[in-house]
């Protein structure tokens, strides 16, 4: 049975994503540069993130933040996967310019 389900955009689930902060220092994922793909397609939303390290121990943590973030956006019956991945490995200048100016780098 075909919906009307409205998906939303590319645009609206990162900001959903910017009220997700990495606890450890209080700031966005997406501003961190942890987000690094959303894609878009019927009935599903996916998303590739990373963290700071593979041996971050609030992985789980900012992960499930982020799905409860991505599904208050998502209309009933649209499935959402977020995907974990290292490749390629995070570094300071996946950051935001304000992230990178907050921690004193590139100013």
């Amino acid at each position: 049975m075909e919906t009307d389900t409205e998906l939303p955009t590319e645009e609206t689930v990162r900001e959903a994503l910017r009220k997700v902060d990495d606890p450890e220092v209080g700031m966005s994922i997406v501003e961190l540069g942890l987000v690094y793909r959303i894609d878009i397609a019927p009935q599903r939303v996916h998303v590739q993130m990373t963290m700071t390290t593979p041996a971050c121990p609030i992985g789980g943590l900012i992960t499930d933040d982020a799905r409860r973030a991505i599904g208050a956006v998502l209309p009933e019956g649209v499935e959402m996967d977020i995907e974990l991945v290292w490749e390629p490995p995070w570094t300071p200048d996946l950051m935001s310019e304000s992230a990178k100016q907050t921690f004193g780098w590139g100013v």
